[in-house]
């Protein structure tokens, strides 16, 4: 689902690695604030529909230059 949205956003946006609940991605600086909703909407809506939730799904995304900043 994720490559699928990023591209019809038009976005260059690549995910690198996923470690357990963490995505990271790789982007140009210019697509970052467009990028970030993508991916949270896919990441929130991630077991929709083969699984109904309770609760809903809260994602915490922001950008950093490397992955020790985004920590």
């Amino acid at each position: 689902h994720m490559e699928e949205a990023l591209e019809k956003a038009k976005l260059s946006a690549r995910m690198l690695l996923q470690v357990h609940d963490e995505l990271i991605f790789e982007t140009v600086e210019a697509e970052v604030e467009a990028t970030i909703p993508v991916v949270r909407r896919v990441m929130e809506n991630a077991p929709m529909p083969a699984v109904s939730m309770s609760v809903p799904l809260h994602v915490d995304a922001r950008a950093a230059d490397n992955w020790d900043e985004a920590h």
